[in-house]
């Protein structure tokens, strides 16, 4: 299952214009709307050295042109059409004909002029400090001007703040402060606007740039850009959105600190000092575009602000890495109903057996493996799973039409979710109570089970440059379910065979407790509690049929409705921003399913019986499947 999604987009995107949907993926979201700055422009200007192409602020391919930024390989990764992911006022794309897209952001921007291109009007001009500045090469209106509504299925992804430094604006904690809110009431305009989703950068630490790093100014522009980030963190807490942090300067400082992780050149002052292009700041010797070795994927800097190709991806793969993730903590609940559902099934098969004498036990142990397969969905993702398990218990028959009995059992289960094979563990502790009533063609059954849910090993991967990273915890959680069937045989008392339509009604309560990934890593999360309901009603058909006076064949068929089939939600939060929670979506339940089992029984001595069984479970894109092997004894 496992796969280099890293490799294969980032060859997609290299090759393309913008990364189109090179990715089957789980992704909720309608499109991917952009505000901000040169870090996330698509391609507002003209290329000056190519006639008829736009130039984008990262380093140039070998074959002259740009590389995409963060926002064009991350809407990729969510499948965005890379049309929607071109920019939105483009003066070349509208002499050339093609439409604009939904990148607002515009080279040299400032947080005044990004939340003017939200509410009021977008204008591509040319930058302070460049040939020709202040002409306007193109105008139209902004994203929200004449009223117009944010798409609350949208992913918006919005930068800023730089500018208002390099500009000059920013000189004192009161003007950083300024910028930072000018920046939080774009957020705010989008969700007054409606929308929901709204993925906003921390400024990078302007003092790890080669414009200043090794600078007399280097020491106030960390201090001034971490004061940004507080006011900025502080607004973006208050606005009623689902704001999705991303912590862009404890990124990088961990790229800088451990380099080789990140497929860089190793030396620090290297990565901080020089750059790719040469454009503002020392070329790189040996990675340089006139190096020795050009390589822009080994250097963190294409000029003196802008990142190469290594460092757009690492940001596209970090938004990636915290938006997936619900796609697969959501699954948690998924596998202990798993585990429920496959108990569940090793009672009903030990149920059709032949019942004990009035006033004798039967003893049972089983042992089972299990097999859970889950597709893909727009808000999770595919998954495979296996485990075995091992059940022990008995009954006593009370008299001609009662039996009750007790059960316990011990599963160990493991899912791999995601293109990067994430491992996550569970050990659940079941224990049952049944009766089960029988009487001429009438019979009944009825269960109450209750469980300790261990998830001892849960281990999120994903990629992060060229290599993958892994955040690890564990966490507990309990299930109590219900179930009950009534079912009618219609072959007579004494008949070899036995076909019995029933009803059905479960229902199911599963409770996964929140917990935080290890260390504050820049990835790191953590997740709140989740809670699984699920209220079921089937209608079904139940036989057996003896074969042999020692062997008995049986299997039975149901249809279920499952009633709690809403979108399960997550809320989460970064370890490095505590305060800054938001809820991402996540697996949909199924609206029905489908049980089968298949089985024989034989009696090996008077009272001793080997049973084997199969068992599946199937909805659209879920099947479960198990095999049992179980040992009773009458005494």
């Amino acid at each position: 299952m496992r796969k280099r999604r890293y490799l294969r987009q980032s060859a997609a995107c290299l090759l393309a214009v913008a990364c189109s949907s090179a990715m089957a993926a789980p992704s909720p979201y309608s499109t991917m709307i952009v505000f901000g700055d040169s870090l996330a422009d698509a391609g507002q200007f003209p290329d000056p050295t190519r006639p008829g192409s736009s130039q984008r602020y990262t380093n140039r391919n070998a074959d002259g042109s740009f590389a995409p930024v963060s926002s064009m390989i991350l809407g990729g990764y969510l499948g965005v059409p890379s049309d929607q992911l071109n920019a939105s006022t483009s003066a070349v794309n509208a002499a050339l004909g093609i439409p604009d897209g939904n990148n607002w952001a515009t080279g040299g921007y400032r947080t005044d002029q990004i939340f003017e291109s939200i509410t009021g009007e977008s204008l591509v001009v040319i930058p302070p400090g460049n040939p020709g500045a202040g002409t306007v090469l193109r105008q139209r209106p902004g994203y929200l001007a004449g009223g117009r509504l944010a798409d609350p299925n949208a992913l918006y992804y919005l930068t800023g703040g730089g500018n208002d430094f390099l500009q000059g604006l920013v000189t004192s904690p009161a003007a950083a402060a300024t910028s930072a809110t000018q920046l939080a009431a774009s957020a705010q305009a989008l969700q007054q606007a409606g929308a929901r989703y709204i993925m906003v950068w921390l400024l990078p630490d302007l003092g790890l740039t080669p414009a200043l790093n090794g600078k007399p100014g280097e020491s106030a522009s960390s201090l001034l850009s971490a004061y940004f980030n507080q006011v900025l963190v502080s607004q973006l807490a208050q606005i009623d959105a689902e704001i999705i942090p991303l912590n862009i300067p404890l990124l990088f400082q961990e790229a800088v600190a451990s380099p080789a992780l990140f497929g860089l050149t190793a030396d620090a002052k290297t990565l901080l000092q020089t750059c790719y292009s040469g454009n503002g700041c020392t070329q790189n010797p040996v990675y340089g575009a006139n190096g020795s070795n050009p390589d822009p994927s080994k250097l963190l800097f294409n000029d003196s602000v802008h990142p190469t190709i290594a460092g757009q991806r690492m940001i596209a793969d970090y938004g990636y890495s915290i938006l997936s993730a619900p796609w697969e903590l959501t699954l948690l609940p998924e596998m202990a109903y798993g585990t429920l559902n496959a108990h569940q099934s090793e009672l009903r098969n030990q149920w059709q057996a032949n019942w004990q004498a009035v006033g004798q036990w039967q003893a049972i142990v089983a042992a089972s493996g299990q097999n859970l397969d889950l597709d893909s969905q727009s808000g999770s993702a595919s998954a495979d799973g296996h485990g075995y398990s091992l059940t022990v218990g008995g009954s006593y028959r009370l008299d001609e039409n009662w039996r009750v009995g007790i059960a316990g059992g011990f599963y160990r289960q493991k899912l791999e979710a995601g293109p990067q094979d994430s491992d996550y563990r569970l050990n659940s502790y079941l224990a049952t109570v049944f009766a089960q009533f029988n009487h001429g063609r009438w019979w009944a059954d009825a269960a109450l089970t209750g469980g300790k849910l261990d998830y001892d090993d849960l281990q999120r991967t994903f990629a992060l440059g060229p290599n993958d990273r892994s955040e690890k915890g564990d966490t507990d959680g309990d299930l109590v379910a219900v179930s009950a069937r009534v079912g009618f045989d219609l072959a007579q008392p004494g008949s070899p065979w036995h076909l019995s339509p029933f009803v059905s009604a479960d229902y199911a309560r599963i409770r996964v407790d929140g917990y935080s990934e290890e260390g504050s890593r820049a990835t790191a999360l953590t997740f709140d509690d989740q809670t699984r309901d699920s209220r079921r009603l089937g209608l079904g058909l139940q036989g057996k049929f003896q074969v042999t006076p020692a062997t008995l064949a049986f299997g039975e068929v149901a249809k279920e409705h499952e009633f709690e089939d809403d979108r399960q939600d997550l809320t989460l939060h970064l370890n490095s921003l505590p305060g800054n929670e938001f809820t991402l979506t996540g697996y949909t339940p199924h609206s029905s399913l489908t049980r089968m089992s298949v089985g024989v029984s034989h009696e090996l001595a008077p009272g001793l019986a080997l049973r084997g069984s199969y068992n599946r479970v199937t909805s659209d894109e879920l099947t479960q499947q198990g095999v049992n092997l179980a040992l009773s004894l009458e005494f």
